[in-house]
């Protein structure tokens, strides 16, 4: 959220970041509403110094017994007080209005960040582990019919049980992605200084609103006891879209001490989301699906340390490919695509080889994001209201939050899946994760059950 100072201040900085990152506010209501608000507080505060030196006068016309001044003195307050209260009620619904409008506001992009409109224009700061690939099979399975083939993903009972977008991981598909689980945390906790949190599942409307979920994106949230209806009666409660909801929001309201930060939580959780992405290859296996699990790294941070550990943050994420050893590659986020809340953001990519895409690198193949690093600079702490003091006796700052995946499980399952498959079908457990896979070196897939399988168990 920007401060009303800062957008009454900064005018053409707020009038850049709608343009450049493509969101429709008006932003010249919103500095109408808030003069008039200024102008209303200023003339209540007049009423209010008028109204006390009527006070002071009535008394000593009452000493000095001119009861007929001071009756006149008295029906002239009263006259005050209605004025200030009508004055006072159209300045509380303004500044309603200007809360709710300051909500619609994105966060100014950072002075380095790319201008561009979208994804195109994002900007390749990074390439690991590409030029020297391991060999493939010719050609790649894809992910979702080798997890059928292996009988470690299963898109149909998914469906069936939950509708489109939901799966099973079964077998050595469910020790896979729990295998990954632990040893991101394990890695983040160890190596990266991480205090790990398990997070509450269903978060309120106000834990969405501090880090700037609702209300823009509130088609995009799975509700808990009815439809998407403001009028649903319920316990307003919603599946968390990812763990930043919930470990941000620990602190909302707070005053932490300096002492305090840097926070460094990470959190895995199960994440909801009711967008499915686009037709086609986009929707076929678990890129985009509605359910999927995620380390999420959350930092609370002393303002002046945020782009340091933005960079530091990006490190810690791009270390869990390097030691799967998966080639990806990072862009820096243009202004158009970066995302309503973020003031710089870099997304990291793993190089998934079965699917020729469009935008694919040039060996074929596509890239798959599994990670956003943001820095949000303020703009979370002040919706959300977290402070820190710096000293015990000077005023409250806002702190700076940043956040990045440590990562999104299911699309490193599909680069695992294609990156690290045999010729003969099984796929290749990398070392890392072996531990956590009591000793597995090799996917060799299970037997499918049920008389639809029949023709595969022959």
């Amino acid at each position: 959220m920007l401060s009303r100072q800062f957008v009454r201040e900064h005018p053409d900085d707020v009038r850049r970041a709608l343009e450049t990152k493509g969101v429709d506010a008006d932003l010249e209501w919103i500095l109408d509403i808030d003069e008039e608000w200024r102008e209303l507080k200023a003339t209540g505060d007049d009423l209010r110094r008028r109204r006390n030196e009527i006070s002071k006068e009535i008394g000593e016309l009452k000493r000095e017994g001119d009861d007929d001044a001071a009756q006149a003195a008295i029906e002239r307050s009263s006259e005050l007080k209605a004025e200030l209260e009508d004055l006072e009620a159209r300045a509380d619904d303004l500044e309603a209005d200007l809360e709710a409008a300051l909500l619609e506001l994105p966060n100014v992009p950072h002075p380095d960040a790319p201008v561009g409109e979208d994804e195109r224009d994002n900007v390749e700061t990074e390439r690991w582990g590409f030029d020297d690939r391991r060999s493939l099979p010719d050609p790649v399975v894809p992910h979702y019919d080798l997890g059928e083939e292996l009988d470690i993903l299963d898109f149909e009972r998914g469906a069936k049980v939950s509708g489109g977008g939901f799966y099973f991981a079964k077998g050595e598909g469910a020790r896979l992605e729990h295998a990954l689980i632990q040893f991101m945390l394990e890695l983040h906790r160890e190596e990266h200084g991480y205090t790990d949190v398990f997070p509450p599942l269903p978060i309120n409307s106000a834990s969405m609103r501090g880090t700037g979920q609702f209300p823009k994106f509130v088609d995009d949230a799975y509700r808990i006891g009815g439809a998407n209806d403001e009028s649903y009666d319920d316990d307003d409660l919603w599946l968390l879209p990812t763990a930043e909801v919930p470990v941000t929001n620990m602190y909302r309201d707070e005053i932490l001490l300096d002492g305090d930060l840097p926070i460094k939580h990470q959190a895995y959780s199960p994440n909801f989301r009711r967008e499915a992405g686009e037709h086609g290859t986009e929707t076929r296996g678990i890129v985009r699906v509605h359910q999927f699990n995620k380390v999420e790294m959350v930092n609370v941070v002393r303002p002046e340390d945020s782009y340091d550990r933005l960079e530091g943050l990006l490190s810690e994420a791009t270390a869990v490919l390097e030691r799967l050893g998966l080639p990806y590659r990072v862009l820096e986020m243009c202004t158009g695509d970066m995302g309503f809340t973020q003031a710089k953001k870099y997304d990291v990519e793993v190089w998934a080889p079965a699917d020729d895409m469009d935008d694919g690198p040039d060996a074929g193949g596509r890239w798959l994001e599994v990670s956003s690093v943001s820095n949000f600079e303020s703009f979370q702490a002040r919706r959300a209201g977290i402070r820190y003091r710096p000293q015990q006796h000077e005023s409250a700052e806002y702190v700076h939050t940043l956040n990045g995946s440590g990562l999104a499980v299911p699309r490193v399952v599909v680069a695992i899946l294609e990156y690290y498959q045999n010729a003969d079908g099984t796929v290749e457990v990398p070392k890392p994760l072996r531990p956590h896979m009591g000793g597995t070196e090799r996917i060799e897939g299970g037997r499918p059950v049920g008389e639809s399988a029949l023709g595969a168990n022959e």
